[in-house]
């Protein structure tokens, strides 16, 4: 049940530039290579479950040592883990394949394994490297010791709750600074896209491919933004407005998150015999309104944990983001928990439930969100004023009581110190690329998409009509969407126009697809 980390929201892009897509001779623009990667066997001990898989998948890995500060390249090194499945056909072999797995913070050292199931026999044309981005993973880690996993929360109903969560987020921020402070001016996206561009010249290659979804798209498009003419095919899932990126990223999302749980609602009326939360769309929303209301009373007590109002708004907006039946299932679920400790009685998690709070709550989740908060906050200055976000989270409460002040709440951001050692990177060039979306994407929006396609001129829009989804290709099992991606990385070709797939359903202009 972990979601992908961080969202991104609508803000219109203001202007585009264009840039050359020339690709310069690897010579001239990189000068002498870095040495090359000393390739291994990836698993680490007995005990390394994803080194073991990635073994048996002919897959080897490798460190590479890349500056801290780039602009010092004789100075401190940090180390990027990375993973390297090779194409089977050599002869036929289009290039490199580089995968990031969004968050930020998300490590993508097993990402090959997915990903080239997905892509089936194009896969073969393709090497395919997982790279864990700096602080992340099996790269030089990132930990702030934080004593809870995730800092979304919703600001509560009162102004004393979100007084509570100033001070949470507060000493979250001067945590990170007393173990980090010499590195966290280098946790941003732009180092993480010159790294990738690091790793490209240490793997020789004049161009890359990229995939990423969700932030991984948006570090997709600030890598071809900031090294115009080095990318080859570009698939950009699950994307962002470029411009919305950072520590307010949540905000205008409100709307998507109540389509998402209403359509949930639908779905568990018509299941109410098996989960008895109410006969008709109306009632399920009721007993979610009851669940909140009890949160705010007390907390709620579930298996080992306490689960207060200020975590509830958080789990309903990550589990009713998708329409996929497992999905639904699993989060009606956690909701009939949640109803259980609502009205006092015993309420034990499931194993999925389970791991996932212990995410949200315990010091469990904190090597993971401690880096995507260094990156979120090193990417955009966020306002310093507490009662700037208490203003916003007003204005939203009034429209969207549960998910307003989860949406516009305070982030560490707010106390981060030190502020962002660049300005954030203004996307907008003619790199061709297949951006993919579904309509009822409930994190980074479908409007969200349609701002990176007008960022990227040179882009086509791939739209999955009727899904609300976050990560698209290869995840939610849609046959057209996996073929037109596929098509595009075999051939290099984009689509004449933005093609449209529906769900359930093969998109009607076949193209080639396997």
């Amino acid at each position: 049940m972990k979601p992908r980390l961080l969202l991104t929201r609508l803000v219109p892009v203001a202007a585009l530039i264009a840039l050359s897509a020339a690709v310069a001779p690897l010579s001239e623009a990189d000068g002498a290579p870095p040495p090359p990667p000393h390739w291994k066997r990836c698993a680490q001990g007995p005990g390394d479950t994803l080194g073991r898989k990635l073994d048996k998948a002919g897959a080897r890995c490798a460190e590479v040592a890349v500056p801290l500060d780039h602009s010092k390249p004789g100075g401190r090194t940090i180390k990027l883990a990375l993973s390297r499945i090779r194409a089977k056909d050599r002869a036929h072999r289009i290039g490199t394949l580089v995968l990031n797995n969004g968050g930020p913070g998300e490590p993508t050292l097993g990402m090959p394994l997915d990903v080239r199931a997905a892509m089936k026999d194009v896969a073969r044309r393709y090497d395919l490297v997982g790279l864990d981005p700096r602080f992340v993973g099996r790269s030089t880690p990132l930990d702030c010791g934080w004593p809870i996993g995730m800092w979304l929360r919703s600001a509560g109903s009162t102004r004393a709750r979100f007084d509570h969560q100033v001070a949470v987020q507060r000493d979250l921020a001067e945590r990170c600074a007393r173990r980090h402070a010499d590195v966290l001016p280098y946790a941003n996206t732009r180092d993480t896209a010159r790294d990738i561009d690091f790793v490209r010249r240490v793997l020789g290659e004049r161009r890359i491919s990229f995939l990423g979804y969700s932030y991984g798209s948006y570090l997709g498009a600030v890598y071809a933004q900031m090294f115009p003419g080095r990318t080859d095919r570009v698939v950009l899932d699950s994307a962002g407005d470029p411009e919305a990126w950072g520590a307010r990223a949540l905000r205008g999302t409100e709307d998507e998150a109540e389509r998402a749980l209403r359509g949930w609602a639908a779905w568990a009326a018509e299941r109410h015999g098996t989960y008895g939360l109410g006969a008709t769309p109306a009632r399920v929303l009721a007993t979610v309104d009851g669940i909140v209301a009890a949160a705010e009373e007390r907390p709620l007590r579930v298996g080992r944990y306490e689960v207060d109002d200020q975590a509830v708004p958080y789990l309903l907006s990550v589990g009713s983001g998708d329409d996929r039946p497992a999905g639904r299932a699993e989060f009606a679920s956690t909701v009939r928990t949640l109803n259980e400790a609502a009205h006092r009685r015993k309420a034990d998690p499931g194993p999925e439930l389970d791991g996932f709070l212990a995410f949200v709550l315990t010091s469990e989740g904190s090597p993971l969100v401690s880096p995507a908060a260094a990156i979120t906050c090193g990417d955009r200055a966020a306002p310093r004023d507490p009662d700037a976000y208490w203003d916003d989270v007003q204005r939203s409460r009034a429209l969207h009581p549960l998910f307003g002040p989860l949406k516009n709440n305070i982030w560490p951001c707010a106390f981060w110190p030190n502020d962002p050692r660049e300005a954030p990177t203004r996307v907008g060039n003619a790199t061709p690329a297949l951006i993919v979306s579904a309509t009822g994407d409930a994190a980074t929006t479908y409007e969200g998409s349609q701002a990176m396609h007008r960022a990227l001129t040179g882009s086509r829009l791939l739209t999955l009509r009727g899904v609300t989804a976050h990560g698209i290709y290869g995840e939610y099992g849609n046959a057209c969407v996996d073929a037109e991606v596929n098509a595009y990385l075999a051939t290099g070709v984009l689509p004449a126009t933005d093609p449209t797939c529906h769900a359930g359903t093969r998109w009607p202009g076949e193209r080639g697809r396997s």
